[in-house]
């Protein structure tokens, strides 16, 4: 088992524990009663993870004569909504959950965002801990504290800042995950390896046949050192103020993909494709180095990625959707680019860039008048 602390510097309060390791599950009782100490927990988890995992969570929860509630809400990136967080807070309410209870946010990222939104905004805010089951979750969405909700506007748009008191991730789940939902995991991982780290990178073009085919070893690598760069960037910058934005890399165009095919692209599948139109932008911007886009491409393709964009997210709905992204100022979509693989583009006042618009048409394959 390996801990791993997230030092948040702006509150010394909201520091917290990682754990990684395998069989955690069975532990996770014991886990969640030294770092969050509450007279009654809710396990929020959607139908898809309450089957896989819900009973044994709940009986390890009644052997340690815990009290504990269940609550789960249909899977998919759909039903992260504001009617989604109503029903789970109102199905609390109905049932006199109080302030001296803590929320388990048992599940991927969809789930880990919706209950943590809950507990950060029950009664005020309530603990949570986030017990992530896909590797997308345990690398990168159940750390840092980010929750919400996706409205018709754009994703990630409602939400608070709430950090958890603990993650819990089991790398026994990940043998139950899909292929696509194991690869869409890399794509995080790649980009931590782009963002912050070359010789990451490295391991991961290295590795690839260990990790997709599920070599214990080479998954523990690839959590450890994706949470390693992760914690640490988010622990220097809770409130995305600044270096924090690098996180963000591919993302830009990934939410817009995610928008406009209404969620029908998993989430880390539409950052790959983000990735490599952004590496190609930060090209075409003079920014990155002749042949980052290329090798952040050849290593997406390793991890059975896909590159191109969806026949339904037309380049105009795009453009529109970006003008929404969270980064956008004063009209401009502003894109955390690499400038080489492990270094990210710093101007000295922000980590962001705004890129002009008949250049991230042309990136995306359209003429500058828009399409025909």
């Amino acid at each position: 088992m390996v801990k791993l602390r997230v030092a948040i510097s702006e509150q010394r309060d909201a520091s917290y524990d990682i754990v990684i390791g395998r069989g955690l599950l069975a532990d996770l009782p014991a886990f969640v009663k030294a770092a969050c100490p509450a007279g009654r927990y809710v396990v929020i988890t959607d139908s898809h993870v309450a089957k896989l995992y819900g009973k044994q969570v709940m009986a390890r929860f009644h052997d340690a004569k815990l009290q504990v509630e269940s609550l789960e809400f249909p899977a998919g990136e759909r039903n992260k909504t504001r009617e989604t967080w109503a029903l789970l807070s109102d199905r609390m309410l109905a049932a006199q959950i109080g302030r001296d209870s803590a929320v388990i946010a048992l599940g991927g990222g969809v789930v880990g965002d919706v209950a943590g939104f809950v507990a950060a905004t029950y009664l005020r805010g309530i603990p949570c801990v986030q017990v992530p089951t896909t590797l997308l979750a345990m690398i990168d969405s159940s750390i840092g504290g980010k929750t919400g909700v996706d409205v018709p506007a754009g994703k990630n748009l409602l939400g608070a800042f709430h950090q958890p008191r603990l993650v819990v991730a089991d790398l026994d789940v990940l043998g139950s995950l899909p292929p696509p939902q194991l690869a869409a995991g890399m794509a995080e991982a790649v980009k931590h390896g782009v963002i912050a780290d070359r010789q990451y990178f490295d391991v991961l073009e290295q590795e690839h046949a260990a990790v997709t085919t599920r070599d214990v070893g080479a998954l523990e690598r690839v959590v450890r050192r994706s949470v390693e760069i992760k914690a640490e960037v988010v622990a220097a910058d809770e409130r995305e103020a600044g270096r924090r934005a690098i996180l963000n890399f591919g993302h830009t165009v990934a939410h817009a993909i995610e928008a406009t095919t209404q969620f029908a692209t998993l989430h880390g599948e539409a950052v790959a494709i983000g990735m490599a139109y952004e590496a190609r932008l930060a090209e075409a911007l003079g920014i990155a180095e002749a042949g980052t886009a290329d090798r952040v491409q050849r290593l997406l393709e390793r991890y059975n990625l896909p590159l191109d964009l969806p026949e339904s997210a037309t380049v105009e709905a795009l453009v529109a959707a970006m003008q929404l992204d969270k980064k956008a100022r004063d009209g401009s979509v502003r894109f955390a680019l690499p400038q080489t693989i492990g270094r990210m583009y710093a101007d000295g006042k922000s980590w962001t860039v705004a890129a002009p618009e008949n250049v991230v048409r042309d990136v995306l394959g359209e003429p500058k008048g828009g399409p025909a």
